[in-house]
């Protein structure tokens, strides 16, 4: 583990421009030292727009990391994305076909508050290369030390 890491907090994802964001930063490990536990990091989603904010509390498993990188693959490709969309986390939504190089990006927690926002943020150029610098660095910062072993059995990894 990153020497001081578990009192380090980094965006994950932020994007924004002059109306809206959307930002999840990392908070740290969940259950530091515990099996299978140690792994998972909290995080909070951030949404801001003119019109609403709100603040969501989740917990990213190892798998979550794996998959926003193909989700960044697939947003650079063009294509609309989901993430979190398993069913344990809010799910996050990418749509591309917002005007003037804008993403809608919907963030729906309907198993927890049964809200969702919908809101417009302008894509700068180069915030691709940006989210896969913050995905290593979050990486860096609380790498995987937990294998699962058998189904239901962990150790530290070596």
């Amino acid at each position: 583990m990153a020497e001081g890491s578990e009192d380090m907090k980094t965006d994950l994802i932020h994007l924004s421009d002059e109306g809206s964001s959307l930002r999840v930063q990392v908070l740290g490990r969940h259950m530091p030292g515990v099996l299978p536990w140690h792994d998972v990091l909290d995080a909070e989603i951030v949404v801001r727009s003119g019109f609403a904010q709100g603040r969501l509390d989740v917990c990213l498993a190892p798998e979550d990391l794996d998959r926003w990188s193909q989700i960044l693959s697939s947003l650079v490709a063009g294509r609309d994305a989901a993430w979190m969309d398993d069913g344990r986390n809010p799910e996050i939504r990418f749509e591309l076909s917002g005007r003037n190089g804008a993403a809608v990006i919907v963030v729906e927690d309907l198993a927890g508050s049964g809200t969702s926002v919908r809101v417009s943020v302008g894509l700068v150029e180069g915030w691709a290369d940006d989210h896969r610098d913050r995905l290593q660095r979050v990486r860096s910062a609380w790498p995987r030390e937990v294998a699962e072993t058998s189904p239901g059995a962990y150790e530290w990894r070596r």
